[in-house]
């Protein structure tokens, strides 16, 4: 490990001892991980407090209370979030912050290629159905509003999120592109996850992300009554 931490990563967790040895393990060098424990009953906090890790605790539950609590933990100029189920390995997150660090994105997004069994039918459906929507209101070429993501961490504070469930995903990418966030991909490996998925993994979990998504995307075009969302000059 360096001794200057270059990017904190944000690891929201909710029962994720089966995983997490090989996700810490694939921490690369200079990177910080800050695992985020929602209320897990399995020892997660323990285990990955014991394997090196910053530990959070966030008694409300929900994606975004557990990411938002870490990314307000982080104290590095760059903020990584990947999920610690073993469905995305860390080892992929330097060619992720490149163009952040470089200053050539503002924020960057992974986007899932799944493998064999990783992603079931209707939560693929799911999102191929979001994407068009966002490029429908937005223009950004996005194609997945996966989970590893990458940005700095001033300007994700400065975009205000408010959503505390399965839309902070969402919310931070509307709000960053209608600040004129440059929004960048790039493809990330998607693999099976360990253990049942509190999400994607159910059609009720898949339901309830489709109702908190669609709360930010109505409030998105509800902003916007003559048209697609247009981009804000950005500020240097």
């Amino acid at each position: 490990m360096s001794e200057v931490t270059i990017v904190d990563v944000v690891l929201p967790c909710l029962n994720e001892s089966s995983a997490l040895p090989w996700v810490l393990s694939r921490m690369p060098e200079g990177y910080r991980a800050i695992v985020v424990d929602n209320g897990s009953t399995d020892g997660s906090a323990e285990l990955a407090a014991g394997l090196g890790a910053i530990v959070v605790r966030e008694e409300r539950r929900g994606f975004g209370a557990a990411a938002h609590a870490g990314l307000l933990a982080a104290t590095a100029e760059f903020v990584a979030f990947c999920d610690c189920d073993g469905s995305l390995d860390p080892a992929q997150l330097p060619e992720l912050l490149a163009p952040v660090i470089a200053g050539s994105a503002d924020l960057m997004l992974g986007s899932r290629q799944p493998q064999r069994g990783s992603w079931p039918l209707h939560a693929r459906l799911a999102n191929i159905v979001l994407a068009w929507r966002l490029r429908r209101l937005t223009g950004e070429r996005v194609t997945d509003l996966g989970p590893m993501r990458a940005a700095r961490r001033a300007g994700l504070l400065s975009l205000e999120l408010e959503d505390r469930r399965s839309g902070y995903p969402l919310e931070m990418f509307l709000k960053a592109s209608r600040q004129g966030w440059r929004i960048r991909e790039t493809p990330v490996p998607y693999a099976p996850r360990t253990g049942k998925s509190k999400v994607t993994g159910t059609v009720r979990g898949t339901l309830t992300a489709v109702r908190d998504m669609s709360v930010q995307l109505k409030a998105a075009a509800a902003a916007l009554p003559a048209g697609p969302v247009r981009k804000a000059a950005r500020s240097e």
